[in-house]
């Protein structure tokens, strides 16, 4: 390479350089990315003792790399060149066509949590259902890319149910199974959608001996929804979700226990926000009260659950006249005595396998 050469790369890069200092100066600092769907670093506070701990330049750096100029861009350009490369797992998310699905790592509660459901049997004086919800890694892991090392979520949901002989099993796993060709599972989202929440639903009813009622036509609410995989793995080329409901929800009313705000079953003003999914119920809550006078049956639920049950909440209103949605993460109390306080007829834990493994509030259940 020639002298002259040379002095024209180094320019062409001190431009570069110089062109992407001017835009950060130019462009108004982020405080939000919709396109990772969380909060961007702000520039730290500058003290001698931060400067001295190191705190301030670690600041510093993670403000300079959130608030990169033309950032999203960026990363999915990054992104696409390694695909090309043959990358398939993008920060513990798989891609797998046209679909994104999560890999299963933290499972540090397993045998604790099992442990707790079956306190919570011996404390409840009215019956307990349980309806573990496996992850679309298991029910789709056909679409995994091959080698991978995932969890067993069959075999661990056998051991729950063999050591857990006082509750009633929800074949949940079987449902999803038996429909694994259909759309149960977002492609860019962690959930699974209203036609898989309904699956759910009937092989609740199901265990409770009850007939389910059919799903009905759906109505699509939105065609634009990116879920949290689509924000976690910064593969940003995949078309966007639909969201469906099936249950009108009219004559229902759901009362936010934390707020006292009632409203109906679904919150249409997040279907104009990042968070689409949230406009079932409204999000998450510690408790949701969901009241329907016109029920086929007067009964009161109560599910200890998580996120999973914002779309199975629209099914289960058309068979109780009360489902209480309690979620141990905002509203730690005991469940046995939660139900027995306020009338509750049956208990149904629902949680996906992902967040069960894991989740260290379950104690709540065996209290």
């Amino acid at each position: 390479m020639t002298k002259a050469s040379q002095r024209l790369t180094a320019a062409v890069f001190c431009v570069f350089l110089a062109g992407f200092g001017l835009l950060h100066i130019l462009l108004p600092d982020r405080s939000f990315s919709p396109v990772e769907n969380r909060r961007l670093a702000q520039p730290p506070a500058f003290s001698w003792s931060a400067l001295a701990d190191g705190s301030y330049t670690a600041g510093l750096e993670k403000y300079l790399e959130d608030q990169f100029p033309l950032r999203d861009g960026w990363m999915g350009l990054k992104n696409r060149y390694e695909y090309l490369l043959g990358k398939r797992e993008f920060h513990g998310v798989y891609l797998c066509g046209d679909t994104l699905i999560n890999r299963l790592s933290d499972t540090s509660r397993a045998e604790q949590n099992a442990g707790y459901l079956q306190n919570l049997t011996e404390l409840a004086d009215i019956p307990v259902y349980i309806g573990l919800i496996p992850t679309a890694e298991e029910i789709w892991r056909d679409k995994l890319p091959g080698g991978v090392d995932r969890f067993d979520q069959s075999a661990y949901l056998t051991q729950v149910r063999e050591s857990v002989p006082g509750a009633a099993w929800v074949d949940v796993a079987g449902q999803l199974a038996d429909h694994a060709a259909e759309p149960i599972f977002y492609r860019t989202d962690h959930h699974w959608t209203s036609l898989g929440a309904y699956y759910g639903y009937r092989a609740l009813l199901e265990a409770m001996g009850e007939t389910p009622l059919p799903p009905g036509s759906a109505e699509t609410v939105s065609a634009d929804f990116y879920g949290t995989l689509y924000s976690t793995s910064g593969v940003h080329w995949l078309e966007p979700d639909t969201i469906e409901r099936y249950v009108s929800g009219e004559g229902v009313a759901v009362e936010n226990f934390e707020t006292g705000e009632i409203h109906g079953l679904y919150v249409d003003s997040f279907l104009g926000e990042k968070d689409q999914y949230a406009s079932f119920l409204g999000g998450n809550a510690p408790l949701y009260i969901v009241r329907n006078p016109e029920a086929r049956s007067a009964e009161k639920l109560l599910v200890v659950r998580d996120s999973y049950s914002d779309s199975l909440a629209p099914f289960l209103s058309t068979q109780f006249a009360e489902v209480h949605l309690l979620d141990l993460r905002y509203y730690r109390t005991s469940v046995a005595q939660y139900a027995s306080e306020n009338g509750m007829d049956r208990i149904f834990v629902c949680y996906s396998v992902e967040n069960f493994v894991k989740d260290v509030d379950a104690i709540f259940l065996g209290r």
